[in-house]
Parts: structure tokens; sequence; C-alpha cells
């Protein structure tokens, strides 16, 4: 705990977006639905359902817009199916909601807010993996024993 009551734990292992987990890789491209099912993230998720029971919790990044993000696109995305309010803090201080945020989303991929042959659910789906696919990490060069942690 530091001198304003506010204490910071990593939970990158847990929650981050380069996991060291070989098997969350395709063509050395995370796969958010992969990492999410790890027992690490489900891990990371409980300690925050667990956190927010009796702390207030800023889940930090280094990004500027949340959209390009893997907080927003994966891990909010889980928090929010567990029941917790999610909300985003811009540059500016503006905070915007996990649902407003997936609105506006939808809007920068052009996607339709109603499709007569796919549910809202459907749609949702969309609009995270092609955003996934813009934004996850890719090893690119890096082998999987890098990925790994294993090669210097």
């Amino acid at each position: 705990m530091l001198e304003h009551g506010i204490a910071y734990v990593f939970l990158g292992q847990e929650l981050g977006g380069r996991t060291q987990d070989p098997g969350c890789y395709q063509h050395g491209k995370v796969q958010y639905d992969r990492l999410a099912q790890t027992e690490s993230f489900r891990d990371g998720l409980r300690r925050v359902q667990e956190g927010v029971k009796k702390y207030r919790l800023a889940i930090m990044c280094a990004e500027k817009e949340p959209l390009e993000c893997h907080r927003t696109i994966l891990v909010a995305r889980h928090l929010t199916v567990l029941g917790l309010d999610v909300l985003h803090i811009h540059a500016d201080g503006r905070l915007e909601s996990h649902a407003d945020a997936l609105s506006r989303l939808a809007q920068i991929l052009n996607l339709p807010e109603r499709d007569m042959f796919r549910s809202s659910e459907e749609l949702l789906d969309d609009a995270y993996h092609r955003q996934e696919e813009r934004i996850a990490y890719d090893s690119g060069s890096v082998d999987a024993d890098e990925v790994r942690g294993v090669a210097g």
C-alpha cells in the first residue's frame, strides 16, 4: 500500500495480451478465444472478481484508445459476462461504458445495428473478432521457444 492508499498488483501473466502459452498462438498471432480458456486467464478474472468486493479497481494500459487495447476486446468482454460493470477511461478523463465502447466499435467497423440473419450476439462476436484481428499481439518472427521464454 502506498502513501495515498493506492496499491499496484501486476496481473500481466494472467490477463496480459502477450501470453507465453504457445497454444494460444496461430501463425504467430495471439488468439483471444484460446487465451480466454486458459486456467491462468480464468485465475486473473477470479482475482478481479474478488478484488472488486474490497477495492475500487483500475485495470491499466498504455493504449490511449480503449478500443485499441486487449483489455477492452478480451478482458472487459469476459468481465461483463461475469456481471461486472466496466468503464473505460479515455485520455481526456471521460468515462465510457463498455456497452457504449462496443457501439462505437460497431460504427467504426461499419457493422449494422440489426441483421435479419444474425443475432445481436453474433454481430457483437463479429465486432470483437474483427478488432482482435487488428490489435492482437503478433509475434512476427518470434519463434515458439521465444514465446515460451526459453530462448535468449
